[in-house]
């Protein structure tokens, strides 16, 4: 049985794709997730990228120490000079250089021959090697490209000093029989591969990028790249969680490993949602709502006879709630404290109470407060946000056939502003009357209310995406009174944006 290296890409490639965006900050509590999860490598960012994303993988480097950080560079100077130094204070660093190495790509894209991508390599590696021991080396587009020059390519990146090399299906285009059999190719035509670790970096374009990280693991692949609910480019890369469960639950067929602690597989899903706004699909394998839920009449008897009728794995394999816990207004602080801890979180005392008092508010606008209720809860209760500049003291809203009204009072560094509003939309007034109580128009780019649990009295969750300064902040907050959601999800984007200039 032989160990598969966990090369979680979700603050790279990850965060590349539209609405993922992360603060340096957010990117950071995320790492130490995927630190506390188990993964073997995360690769930190794209480091020449932006100022942000050096300043990111260079935190990171420094405040997370038992992981690889690899920093992503392309096959040029500035690329891998920029990398080498941000990735400096790692306990573990990796520079991941890469190139292109298909026929459309050379021509239509980096309009180069074969002779200088194979110059670019090798001046990359070697470069990369000046910085770093471990140099892990990329040929883009690996699947569309032909298997003689994918052969040289790799030989020239092994030769330059690459430890790993990696066989990305940049655009999801091969099938698992095709991708198998390549990478056994390349172990045959390729002397020394063998003694490197062949990674490969699937994405889902036809929905197969799990599949395909399988078939090249059994073919010798010992290092995947993949992502938390499978975010990415376009359809996503390999999600990090199902090739986990694969192995796992499929162990006598596989016979592979990994590190990851799978009972806080759900915990960093959660994670991420919360800190993206984007939620996996309810069908989502593994981490999905209705991913251990029973509703068909069939199913639910299998399942009071013996869970493993529908059940290939546990809800608590992988972290994930199972049953739903009825709590009300006469539950205490020792039950809901108790909860948590079924759910996999070990609350302060000063979080509990947060929490308590944010669970009372809500048990008493509703008959059942539900385990989608306590995330909720958790998330917007009992974590505390720092630097909250705005805070709303007070919201008053009427609405009926004539003009609604809206007034606010808001507290600004202690120091009390009003603003009234008349018009129609109860949420368009709320927003108006902000505007004057703080002397700021946003400019709302996105606007979403999700139900974040089920029934006519669900908490909802307001998401806004406002435009501030030339900058686009991004707001969030959850209440049965979706008017009052969504003015503190306001709010939320305004003390963003004075943070971002504090």
């Amino acid at each position: 049985m032989a160990k598969v290296k966990i090369f979680d890409t979700t603050l790279r490639d990850g965060e590349q794709s539209p609405g993922f965006t992360m603060s340096i900050a957010e990117k950071l509590q995320m790492a130490m997730q995927l630190d506390d999860l188990g993964v073997d490598i995360i690769e930190a960012g794209f480091p020449v990228a932006s100022d942000d994303d050096f300043s990111s993988v260079r935190q990171i480097s420094k405040k997370v120490r038992r992981p690889t950080i690899a920093a992503l560079a392309r096959a040029n100077p500035k690329d891998v000079e920029r990398a080498g130094e941000s990735i400096q204070s790692a306990n573990k660093p990796r520079i991941h250089t890469f190139i292109a190495t298909s026929n459309i790509h050379l021509e239509k894209k980096l309009e180069i021959g074969r002779e200088e991508c194979l110059d670019r390599i090798t001046q990359a590696v070697q470069l990369a090697r000046t910085f770093v021991d471990d140099v892990e080396f990329s040929a883009e587009d690996a699947t569309r490209t032909d298997i003689e020059f994918l052969c040289e390519a790799v030989r020239t990146a092994l030769n330059a000093g690459a430890n790993t090399i990696n066989i990305p299906d940049t655009v999801g285009y091969t099938l698992p029989e095709e991708f198998s059999s390549l990478i056994t190719t390349l172990f045959k035509e390729v002397h020394g591969l063998d003694e490197a670790v062949v990674s490969v970096h699937c994405h889902d374009d036809m929905g197969l990028a799990v599949a395909n990280s399988l078939a090249a693991i059994d073919s010798g692949a010992r290092q995947v790249e993949c992502t938390i609910n499978g975010i990415g480019e376009r359809a996503g890369n390999a999600s990090l969680e199902e090739i986990v469960m694969a192995l796992k639950v499929r162990k006598d067929l596989t016979e592979h490993h990994t590190d990851i602690n799978t009972e806080s597989i759900y915990k960093t899903s959660q994670l991420l949602s919360h800190i993206t706004k984007i939620h996996p699909q309810p069908n989502k394998a593994i981490v999905g709502k209705n991913a251990f839920a029973h509703e068909a009449g069939i199913h639910q008897h299998g399942m009071l006879k013996d869970k493993m009728t529908y059940e290939i794995m546990t809800p608590e394999l992988v972290g994930a709630p199972e049953t739903r816990l009825v709590l009300g207004k006469h539950s205490g602080r020792h039950g809901l404290n108790n909860r948590y801890q079924e759910l996999g979180y070990e609350l302060t005392q000063e979080k509990l109470d947060r929490a308590y008092k944010f669970f009372t508010m809500l048990a008493d606008q509703k008959k059942e407060v539900l385990d989608e209720d306590l995330l909720v809860i958790l998330r917007h209760g009992a974590i505390q946000e720092p630097g909250k500049f705005y805070k709303l003291l007070d919201l008053n809203v009427t609405c009926g056939n004539e003009l609604s009204t809206a007034e606010v009072k808001i507290s600004y560094n202690s120091i009390v502003k009003e603003g009234k509003a008349k018009g129609h939309g109860p949420i368009s007034l709320t927003f108006s009357a902000i505007d004057k109580a703080v002397g700021k128009e946003l400019i709302i780019k996105e606007f979403e209310i999700v139900a974040a649990t089920p029934g006519r009295d669900a908490v909802g969750v307001v998401n806004i995406k406002a435009l501030i300064n030339e900058n686009t902040f991004a707001g969030t907050a959850a209440s049965t009174d979706i008017v009052n959601a969504a003015a503190r999800a306001y709010l939320d984007a305004l003390n963003k944006s004075e943070q971002s200039v504090s």
